[in-house]
């Protein structure tokens, strides 16, 4: 059998709005100087629209969004995401882990977790983390690497207690011969991003996917398009490595290649007692402004 996940990340629905009143925070002004300097000049909205609309077209079996949906944690963000989550499909069939910048300060806490408990609720009927859906035989397990940091921070962190919690569910989940798919938001490598910028813990987590094993970790927070790989002597992946692939921001129209918007359709198929990971990539045109197919990846 084969199973296709659409992974889009980092939409950075704008405009941002202004941290005024109660919901002024120096990191949320900060933040919102840094949007209008850049991003909001970046982010094309209609665009991300036209991407939806072709994700949806491809018909995939679950779609994965690995967190950033907001700029600054704001109340009015957090209620438009909620709406651009409901495009993309009912919320069984949509998976989502929040980002650095949908867990920016420590008051929107609560409101995050309510917000998105319809796409981050387990088979067990619970909204937290490690979350676990098995759709067919896909594992599917939800990691939360956003927390709140101080100004000018991007920094992730899991914790030990996630990171054993995420040890179980893949033992349990590899025991049922499950294809296991790890979703995160920070690249969950030792040297996956630049400092205070990356997981604090990635050294623990390569150390746990080494020992326990996965089929596929899907992650985004760089906004460049990466096909990276972890080994592991309990991964049925063929090849003997687990696939960690990074996607670009959804709504990015810069004109370069590697950071020019675009989702991923990762294929998993079953091969014997193995897993064949495979991912073709659909974007914005490197040639014009079109939606269309890119360049597969070598996973």
């Amino acid at each position: 059998m084969s199973f296709t996940i659409a992974h889009i990340t980092d939409p950075h629905l704008s405009p941002a709005p202004p941290p005024l009143g109660s919901e002024f925070r120096l990191k949320r002004f900060m933040g919102y100087v840094n949007w209008k300097r850049g991003r909001e000049g970046l982010n094309d909205m209609a665009m991300l629209d036209r991407l939806v609309a072709d994700l949806r077209a491809e018909r995939p079996d679950h779609v994965a969004v690995t967190g950033d949906l907001v700029n600054i944690a704001m109340p009015a963000e957090f209620r438009r995401a909620a709406e651009w989550m409901a495009t993309l499909g009912a919320p069984g069939d949509v998976s989502f882990v929040p980002g650095n910048h949908d867990a920016y300060v420590r008051s929107a806490m609560p409101m995050l977790a309510r917000t998105f408990a319809p796409w981050t609720t387990g088979d067990d009927g619970r909204a937290d983390f490690p979350y676990l859906r098995v759709r067919g035989d896909i594992a599917i397990i939800g990691l939360t690497s956003g927390q709140p940091t101080g100004p000018l921070m991007a920094s992730g962190k899991l914790g030990r207690a996630q990171i054993e919690a995420c040890a179980a569910l893949l033992d349990e989940t590899g025991g049922r011969n499950l294809a296991r798919v790890v979703l995160i938001h920070h690249p969950p490598l030792a040297k996956g991003a630049p400092p205070l910028r990356g997981l604090t813990d990635a050294a623990a987590f390569e150390r746990m996917i080494a020992a326990r094993g996965a089929e596929a970790i899907l992650h985004g927070h760089t906004h460049k398009q990466l096909v990276r790989s972890l080994p592991s002597t309990a991964t049925k992946a063929a090849g003997g490595r687990v696939p960690v692939l990074g996607a670009p921001s959804a709504a990015a129209a810069t004109h370069d290649p590697r950071y020019r918007a675009a989702y991923h359709l990762v294929r998993l198929q079953r091969e014997g007692d193995l897993w064949r990971v495979s991912a073709r990539v659909r974007g914005l045109a490197l040639d014009g402004d079109h939606i269309g197919e890119r360049a597969a990846l070598a996973v």
